[in-house]
C-alpha cells in the first residue's frame, strides 16, 4: 500500500465582497418595502412586521464580517436578494467548472504538477451546477486530467469525505494522483431574505491534490495518516430543491427550497458529536489532541469551533491552534476547513500534526489526520 499526501492546496476567491454594514443596509430596505407592502395585515394582526436585521446581531450570531461572493450588485438589490448569474452555452465553460478549475490550477502549480499527471478528479460541493454531465468530469477537461472524474454532495462535509475517497485510490495505488475540487457558489442557494440566515454564507472555490508520497515534488508534503467518516440523519439542516418539484407541482420560490437549519438546535447537537469524532479518530492513530499542533475546522460559526476546541483540549484554544477564516469568508459549506488548513500550514516543521474536520448536514463529519513530512 502506499504512503499518500496532499501536495498542494489551491483557492479562488469570489470577485466581490459585502460587508456586514453594506448588507445590513440592504436588507433592512428590503424589510422597510415588505412591510410596506403588507402595512393593511400587519396592522390587523393577520401578520406579523418583519424585524431588521443589525451588524451586531450579525457578528454576535456568527463571529462573520464579511463574505466573498460572484454577484454583489443582485445580492444588494432590495427588489430581487439573489445573485443574477447570466446563462452560458453548452460549448462555454459553466460558472461551477470555472471557479474550480481556478482553485485546481493553483492547487496543482504548488504541488509543481499539470493536468497531465492528474488519474482523478473529485467534485465536491454543497450544490451542483447541474444534474449531469458530471461537474467533475468538466473540469477534468479543462484542466486535460486523465482518468476519471465524478461529483459527491455531502454538504458541508464534502470536501473531507472525497479527501477520503482521494487517499484510498492513490493508497490502493489505482490512481496515482486524484485532485479534490469544491466550488462552492453558495449565494446561490441562501435566503438572502431570511433574518436567521441571510449572513451565513459566501462564495469560494478550494482543491486539494492527493498524491503517492514517494513521487510528491512538494516542498510542504503532508501526509494523511487517516481518515474518518460518519453521518447521522437529521432534518435540522435542509434544501428540499430537487429535481421532483415540478413533478410535485411545488412551488419553486418555497421558503425550503433554499438553506434552511434549526441553529440551536445543531448547535447543540453537533458540537459534540465533533468533538468525539476527532478524540476518538485520534487515539485510533495512537495519539490525543493535546499531541495535535493545529486543528483546521470547518467555518460555519465561531462559537461552534470555540467549543469544539475546547471540549477536544480542556481549554480554550489559541487563534494558532484553531484559526479561523470566517470572519473575513463567512461559512463556505464544504471548502471551510480547506481554505483554513491552505491558509495556516507554512508553518508547520517536519513531524507536526493536523486535523481537518468538517461537520454539517446530515449530519455529517469528517476528519483528515496530517503529518507534516
Amino acid at each position: 500500500m502506499n504512503r499518500v499526501v496532499i501536495s498542494g492546496s489551491g483557492l479562488a476567491l469570489a470577485p466581490h465582497t459585502i460587508t456586514n454594514e453594506e448588507l445590513v443596509a440592504s436588507f433592512n430596505q428590503y424589510v422597510a418595502l415588505e412591510n410596506a407592502r403588507f402595512a393593511e395585515d400587519i396592522a390587523a394582526g393577520r401578520r406579523e412586521p418583519l424585524p431588521e436585521s443589525s451588524v451586531e446581531f450579525i457578528e454576535k450570531a456568527s463571529g462573520i464580517k464579511r463574505r466573498y461572493v460572484m454577484d454583489k450588485a443582485g445580492v444588494l438589490d432590495p427588489k430581487r436578494m439573489r445573485p443574477r448569474f447570466a446563462p452560458r452555452p453548452n460549448e462555454e465553460l459553466s460558472l461551477l467548472a470555472e471557479f474550480g478549475v481556478a482553485a485546481a490550477r493553483d492547487a496543482l502549480a504548488r504541488a509543481g504538477r499539470s493536468g497531465a499527471d492528474i488519474d482523478g478528479v473529485i467534485c465536491a460541493a454543497s450544490n451542483m451546477q447541474r444534474a449531469y454531465p458530471a461537474m467533475a468530469v468538466e473540469i477534468q477537461n479543462a484542466l486535460g486530467a486523465k482518468g476519471y472524474g465524478f461529483d459527491m454532495n455531502v454538504a458541508c462535509s464534502s470536501a473531507t469525505f472525497a479527501l477520503e475517497q482521494a487517499a484510498n485510490a492513490v493508497r490502493s495505488g489505482s490512481a496515482r494522483a486524484v485532485l479534490v475540487v469544491s466550488p462552492e457558489i453558495t449565494s446561490g442557494h441562501l435566503a438572502w431574505m431570511d433574518r436567521d440566515c441571510h449572513f451565513i454564507f459566501g462564495d469560494v472555490a478550494t482543491a486539494v491534490l492527493v498524491e503517492r508520497a514517494e513521487a510528491a515534488q512538494s516542498a510542504e508534503p503532508f501526509e494523511i495518516l487517516g481518515t474518518r467518516l460518519a453521518t447521522a440523519f437529521s432534518n435540522n439542516i435542509r434544501n428540499n430543491f430537487g429535481f421532483l418539484n415540478r413533478a410535485e407541482d411545488a412551488d419553486p420560490e418555497g421558503r425550503d427550497k433554499l438553506f434552511m437549519q434549526e441553529g440551536r438546535k445543531v448547535f447543540k447537537e453537533v458540537c459534540p458529536m465533533a468533538a468525539a469524532h476527532i478524540a476518538e479518530h485520534l487515539q485510533t492513530l495512537g495519539t490525543s489532541p493535546a499531541e495535535v499542533r493545529r486543528f483546521w475546522l470547518h467555518q460555519a460559526n465561531l462559537a461552534m469551533n470555540q467549543l469544539i476546541s475546547r471540549k477536544l483540549l480542556g481549554r480554550d484554544a489559541t487563534a494558532d491552534e484553531a484559526p479561523v477564516i470566517l470572519d473575513t469568508f463567512a461559512n463556505t459549506a464544504s471548502a471551510g476547513s480547506i481554505i483554513a488548513f491552505h491558509q495556516h500550514h507554512a508553518d508547520f516543521v517536519p513531524g507536526d500534526l493536523g486535523v481537518i474536520c468538517s461537520f454539517g448536514a446530515g449530519y455529517s463529519i469528517g476528519s483528515v489526520v496530517l503529518r507534516r513530512l
